[in-house]
């Protein structure tokens, strides 16, 4: 089904208007304003709200999947995979239920395999503590795999990044000892710990890991304990051990990417002086995270999918801030 068009809200530029509207969003401190190119809301259905993006392209065409269900907090939630040749009309291509016993699934993220497939993880929330992830894969975003569980019950599977024909992804525990552990796989199946569990005993939450040039895995991760600030991990190959520094800033739902210049560009929500989702840069020497483009966002809000497409960044994201919480695009043009 395709979007509502009379629910499109536009920001162009170079436009005066829109210049204006662009401006207004994302000028913050004295850094350099990037300019936001174009928003425009892609997915609002009757009778779902929809939450927990994430992007990729994937045979020449934009792929976007997220949470649908009645509510935040529900437990009825499914994930939805929409499709568009040029980020304009969408269609839905695709609904993952959660495999039973469980249910709610949540946090889908997108990954391509080394043999050309579309890998999907999502993990369901229920029931706690014991929450299962799990994988699915396709060739056509049309047509999935059965459902297979990965990690162990109790451990929250995040965002999946291959490098060198392996699998990596950071589990949280959902259990009252908590801990973060990295996971490696050489098929996207079967899972293992890759190292000594970090934050033994702290409650960690989601990350955002990426592999640069040099083979160094940087990784955003959320805290929500402690003083709630957000760490910034650094580790060579073969990723066994891993150097973490605070960023002094409490975020929600991490997404980094390396533009090509070397810069890591982060996506992740805010909440001073009101919950936003922002665009953010990080430092991963210097340990800083500095604010540089407010999206038109608000309420409940964030969980991005980013990508580099074209000497653009483009951005999935759900945001509550015209009333219902739908999914928005957005296409930025950083300096």
């Amino acid at each position: 089904m395709r979007s509502r068009e009379s629910v499109l809200r536009f920001i162009l530029l170079p436009l005066a208007a829109g210049m204006t509207a662009a401006l207004a969003f994302s000028t913050v401190g004295q850094l350099p304003a990037a300019d936001l190119v174009e928003v425009r809301m892609i997915w609002d259905q009757p009778g779902h709200m929809s939450f927990f993006t994430d992007l990729i392209r994937y045979r020449d065409r934009w792929v976007c999947a997220f949470r649908e269900a009645a509510t935040h907090g529900s437990d009825d939630g499914r994930i939805r995979i929409v499709t568009s040749p040029d980020g304009q009309e969408w269609t839905s291509a695709a609904r993952i239920d959660c495999p039973p016993p469980n249910k709610d699934l949540r946090d889908p993220k997108l990954s391509i395999t080394p043999d050309g497939q579309l890998m999907l993880t999502s993990t369901a929330y229920q029931p706690q503590p014991e929450c299962r992830s799990y994988v699915w894969f396709s060739d056509d975003v049309q047509k999935w795999s059965e459902a297979h569980s990965i990690g162990p019950p109790g451990e929250w599977l995040w965002r999946t990044e291959w490098h060198q024909g392996a699998a990596y992804v950071f589990g949280r525990s959902e259990k009252p000892h908590s801990y973060l552990q990295l996971y490696r796989s050489s098929n996207g199946k079967d899972f293992r710990p890759h190292g000594e569990r970090q934050f033994d005993g702290i409650y960690v939450n989601e990350t955002a890991p990426v592999f640069t040039k040099d083979g160094t895995c940087v990784t955003l991760l959320r805290r929500d304990s402690q003083s709630c600030t957000a760490q910034i991990g650094t580790s060579g190959p073969p990723y066994q051990q891993w150097e973490w520094k605070d960023l002094g800033i409490r975020i929600g739902g991490p997404e980094m990417i390396q533009l090509p210049d070397g810069r890591f560009l982060a996506t992740v929500r805010l909440y001073s002086p009101d919950e936003h989702t922002s665009l953010c840069w990080i430092d991963p020497k210097a340990g800083t995270l500095e604010e540089f483009l407010r999206l038109p966002s608000g309420g409940d809000t964030s969980y991005a999918g980013t990508v580099w497409h074209e000497g653009l960044v483009w951005i999935s994201y759900y945001s509550s801030h015209e009333g219902k919480s739908s999914i928005y695009l957005a296409k930025v043009q950083v300096d």
